[in-house]
This record gives C-alpha cells, sequence and structure tokens, in this order.
C-alpha cells in the first residue's frame, strides 16, 4: 500500500471513530434522560397524595345559595402552582356594602394594608367592588415590590371592570417573602372578566387553596321584611392558624340591604366568638384577611329592628361554621377538639386558659396519640397566666370527670378515658371554680403530618 493510501485511511477510520463516540455519547445521554424521566415517574407515584382531611363535611361541598349581584370566577394563572386553579375574581354589583376584618400582625402583607386604607375611604356614590385573590405566593414582606405587585393586580382589574381602583380589594395567600409574579394575574384579567358567573362560587373557593384539603362554604337564609335574606360564604385555611383578628381569607356574600356602617359593627362583634376562637398551630397569619359584602339586592327592605337580630345570628353561625372547618381541615389533623373553659373569675382568663390548653404541642400531641394524659391539661392551665386554684379546678373529657378537688377523680377510669380519645371529635372541659366566665375554643390534634408539611413546603 502506499504511504498516501496509507494516511487517506488512517484519516477515515479518525473520522468514523470520532462519529462513533459522538453517537455512544448521544446514546449515553438519551439512556441517562430515559432513566431520570422513568425515577421521576416513579417518584411522582410513591409520592404520597393529597387526601381530603379526615374530619372533612360530610357530603363535600355544600350547595350554597345564588347571592344576587355576586359574580365569581377562578383561572390557573401559574403564580407558583401547576395544573390547578390559583386566582379568583369577585365582581359586585353598585351599591354593595363591604366590611372587613384583617390580620394585627406587625408584618402583614401589603395586600392587608391596602385593603384596609381602602376600607377607610369614602365610598363613591352607587359604586360596585371587586375582589381579586391569589394562592401560592403571599406576597408579605416584599417591601415596595409587593405594593407595587398590589397596585397592578387590583388597578388591572379596576381598568377591567370600570371601577374605582380604591374598590378593589385584593389578597394573597402562600409562601412570605418571595416577590409576586403580578404579570401572570393582571394577564389573565380578561380571561377571568369574561368567566364571571353568580354560579361559580365553587371554583372560587377552590382557587383559594393552599394547603387545605378541601374548599370550604357554608350558608344561611332567613326571612327578611318583603323577602329572603341570604348569606354565602367561602374560606380557606389548613395551617398558620391562630387569628388575630378574622382567619386566613375570608369572603362572605349577603344580599341583605344594610349600610357599611351597620355591616362592619355586626361582623366585628362576632369574631371573636368564631375566628378569633380557633387555632391550629398557634402562629398567626401574615395574609389574615375577612371581608363581608352585601349587594343589595333582596326584595327584603333594608335589615333593621328583628330582622337585624335574626341576621346577626344568621351570620354568626357562617362565620362559626367556616372557622370550624379551618380546624378541620387542619394541617395533618385526625381529631377536632373543642376546650370549653368555665368558672374562670373574668372572660379573659378563660380564654386564656383555653387557649393554653388549645396551644399546648404536649396536649395536642397526647390527643394525637390517643392518651388521656390530663396531667398536661393541668400544666397547661398552671402555665397560662390566668387565676386558678389547685383544690377548685376539675378537668373532663366529655362526660368523664379526670381531675377534680387538686387531684385525679375517684370517678376516673384510664380504660373509658383511652376509648372516648378514640374519637374524632372530642371536648376537653376545664372548670376552674372561681367565677362564672366561660369561652370555648376549637382546635385539633398534632401528627407527624404536620411536620411533613411543613418541612417540605416551599420545595
Amino acid at each position: 500500500m502506499a504511504r498516501t493510501d496509507w494516511k487517506a485511511e488512517a484519516k477515515a477510520l479518525k473520522k468514523k471513530l470520532k462519529a462513533l463516540k459522538a453517537a455512544l455519547a448521544e446514546a449515553a445521554t438519551d439512556a441517562v434522560e430515559k432513566v431520570n424521566e422513568t425515577v421521576a415517574v416513579a417518584v411522582k407515584a410513591t409520592k404520597p397524595a393529597k387526601s381530603v382531611s379526615p374530619l372533612a363535611p360530610k357530603g363535600g361541598f355544600p350547595a350554597l345559595p345564588v347571592i344576587r349581584g355576586a359574580e365569581f370566577a377562578a383561572v390557573e394563572a401559574g403564580v407558583r402552582y401547576k395544573d390547578r386553579r390559583d386566582v379568583m375574581l369577585v365582581r359586585l354589583a353598585p351599591g354593595t356594602s363591604v366590611a372587613g376584618v384583617f390580620t394585627r400582625s406587625s408584618t402583614r402583607a401589603g395586600c392587608v394594608r391596602d385593603a384596609q386604607n381602602k376600607l377607610a375611604m369614602k365610598v363613591p356614590a352607587g359604586a360596585g367592588a371587586a375582589i381579586v385573590v391569589n394562592s401560592g405566593n403571599s406576597n408579605a414582606f416584599t417591601g415596595k415590590v409587593g405594593d407595587e405587585a398590589v397596585a397592578a393586580v387590583t388597578g388591572g382589574v379596576a381598568a377591567a371592570l370600570g371601577l374605582p381602583a380604591s374598590r378593589v380589594f385584593s389578597s394573597s395567600t402562600g409562601v412570605i417573602g418571595e416577590p409576586l409574579p403580578a404579570e401572570r394575574i393582571t394577564a389573565k384579567i380578561p380571561d377571568l372578566v369574561a368567566a364571571l358567573s353568580e354560579e361559580a362560587i365553587r371554583d372560587a373557593a377552590a382557587a383559594i387553596m393552599t394547603t387545605d384539603t378541601f374548599p370550604k362554604g357554608a350558608s344561611a337564609t332567613i326571612q327578611g321584611e318583603g323577602g329572603p335574606i341570604h348569606i354565602a360564604g367561602i374560606a380557606k385555611g389548613s395551617g398558620m392558624i391562630a387569628p388575630d383578628m378574622a382567619t386566613m381569607l375570608v369572603y362572605i356574600f349577603t344580599d341583605a340591604k344594610i349600610s357599611p356602617v351597620m355591616l362592619q359593627r355586626i361582623l366585628s362583634r362576632n369574631v371573636d366568638d368564631t375566628f378569633n376562637s380557633i387555632t391550629v398551630d398557634s402562629d398567626t397569619s401574615t395574609s389574615d384577611t375577612l371581608l363581608l359584602c352585601a349587594t343589595g339586592t333582596s326584595p327584603a327592605v333594608p335589615v333593621q329592628g328583628a330582622v337585624s337580630r335574626a341576621f346577626e345570628k344568621a351570620l354568626a353561625g357562617v362565620m362559626l361554621d367556616l372557622a370550624q372547618q379551618v380546624v378541620r381541615d387542619g394541617e395533618g389533623a385526625t381529631k377536632f377538639v373543642g376546650i370549653r373553659v368555665t368558672g374562670a373569675a373574668t372572660p379573659e382568663d378563660a380564654t386564656k386558659v383555653a387557649k393554653a390548653i388549645a396551644d399546648s404541642p404536649l396536649v395536642k400531641t397526647a390527643v394525637a396519640g390517643e392518651d388521656p394524659n390530663w396531667g398536661r391539661i393541668v400544666m397547661a392551665v398552671g402555665k397560662s397566666g390566668a387565676l386558678a386554684e389547685r383544690d377548685k379546678l376539675r378537668i373532663s373529657l366529655g362526660d368523664l370527670v379526670l381531675a377534680e378537688k387538686g387531684w385525679r377523680s375517684p370517678k376516673y377510669d384510664e380504660e373509658s378515658a383511652a376509648a372516648y380519645m378514640k374519637g374524632d371529635e372530642l371536648v376537653i372541659s376545664v372548670d376552674l371554680g372561681l367565677g362564672k366566665a366561660a369561652k370555648t375554643v376549637w382546635t385539633c390534634d398534632l401528627t407527624h403530618r404536620y411536620i411533613d408539611i411543613n418541612a417540605d413546603y416551599r420545595s
């Protein structure tokens, strides 16, 4: 073989070898990608599915009455979550009265401060209103960028609906400290407006969920003078629940004819015995918001007199129902617990004792373990800061007296107490024997699932 032929053949072989190496590398890359895809599918398949809380109301989301003058819509904007609706919009009729209560957290979100400021403004005559809410990002502790995001979202809705900017309220819920991608929400405003319907309140309830396992709704109807008055409300909340005004995100609508001043008074009077009487984990959210809106579209005459009292009672019932549903959906909860304190020297002392018990990790883990460890209840009473005397204290589980007159009750039966703890709805009662003040607080147990949810919340 000539020298020139040998060189040509060697060059050709090198070229073939290079091509072979490239082909092998590409095949290896494809193989790795296929393995990764297979692993990802397997991991997804083995990851526990988000199951509905065992304490959820039977029958699912209730049938809520249509509130004329309140239209709802929900869309998928990809704020944080994928493949689910995460933004909702409510359009309210001209003349709607709006009242609200908000978290008193010193690190409350920009949307909370914005809504508070707007409620304090003079309402333009005959103005309508709107509420826009996103889940997945709380827009809390995000500085001026967060304030700009609030302005962008509420301004976009105002322009689309022809409303004054002062009449568009917003809420955000989810991770704290991350900038809100407002452009993802504003891009969906046309879709939201096009989808508005008086029948879509359930979609709105689902869109505002974060770690919730079920959408929450409640309603009531009373007979007004001249026709029925309807109330319908939705809420979200599961963790970071120890309200200091209202709870998480709550929106209640009524067709009653009622002034903003009266609406606010009625709402404020009923917050403490409903939303301020629940706790899941003793942590107050930066985003807690409750808005109550009255469209005035009922055929009944304006609320007054006996109808006013009936309306307030019905509203309080809806508020309590929603508040208790939040506890029933507490992160990892398997037990719904009522803490009833009686015989306190003052209302303040009754509240201190009830919340000390309800927030105690030791009490809550004993409940989770179905252990009638009443010593932990004694501990919680003692640490509460309320006036208490050992020999006047009585502690019960349901109808079972556990401790009284300074020691374990002679009627105490460990087997009966342990059997009671196996129920999924429990009542812990404490009588301080010092006065007539009383307080009831609702809470849930503390399970390992709570740790799983919150250790993994941002991933």
